[in-house]
């Protein structure tokens, strides 16, 4: 046939093209996969925002304890207790549950909270000592007391102190308390690093923001056992 040539492209460079054409058909799906992967991770640490210590409210004349609960003497004598911005920062929106009443006696490190986030549960101890005259009955209505204000309507219990000055000279305030705290994000993002190695090591990136930086929340969407983790490496 005039003007017809047959060729093989086995013997030419026609099988590199094939070779070409099948990886892409590979890497394609594969690369979709990744992207789609990468703007959910942006979508949520867009939505939750970044953690640093300048984000967390520290005010001044409070006692913070170890634990991430507070303690503050009022001009009566009655003392307020309550959780920390910090603690809500990291959980999200903790729903509390107080157990004990009017004319129960405290003892400091006594469970006086149990702080429970979509089935997942942290046990929360007494920054110190006495006996309850008021317990917050808006926390049981509104979460949002707790999360907008926590050391004003989000407060716990009010106690009539039975150990003050000395239960307190261990605590920290002010300067001390915003340096604690700073130290507290550093080992928390170290802690979580760890954890979510060990339990979600397939979605660890997402609880960081590019940089390292942490995002807001971290804990609200992970599992238990990671609650479970931060429960004796923070609040024990």
């Amino acid at each position: 046939m005039d003007g017809f040539t047959y060729t093989n492209i086995f013997e030419t460079k026609g099988i590199e093209y094939l070779i070409i054409i099948a990886f892409l058909l590979l890497i394609i799906p594969f690369w979709v996969a990744i992207n789609r992967k990468s703007a959910l991770a942006r979508s949520l640490k867009k939505s939750a925002g970044v953690l640093t210590a300048a984000v967390l409210r520290i005010p001044e004349g409070l006692y913070f304890n170890k634990n991430h609960t507070w303690a503050f003497l009022e001009k009566n004598g009655t003392a307020r207790l309550g959780i920390d911005d910090f603690l809500l920062h990291i959980t999200g929106n903790l729903k509390l549950n107080p157990i004990y009443s009017d004319g129960d006696v405290i003892k400091k490190g006594d469970l006086i909270v149990m702080a429970e986030n979509d089935g997942k549960v942290l046990r929360i101890y007494s920054p110190v000592s006495g006996t309850v005259t008021g317990v917050n009955q808006m926390l049981s209505e509104s979460r949002a007391e707790v999360a907008e204000d926590p050391y004003g309507k989000g407060w716990i219990y009010k106690v009539k102190p039975g150990n003050w000055k000395a239960e307190t000279s261990s605590l920290f305030m002010a300067e001390e308390a915003i340096a604690w705290t700073k130290k507290e994000l550093e080992k928390f993002r170290d802690f979580l690093a760890r954890s979510m190695q060990s339990y979600m090591p397939e979605t660890s990136f997402v609880t960081l923001q590019d940089g390292g930086e942490l995002i807001d929340r971290p804990l609200a969407e992970l599992p238990d056992e990671v609650w479970q983790d931060f429960q004796r490496s923070f609040l024990n």
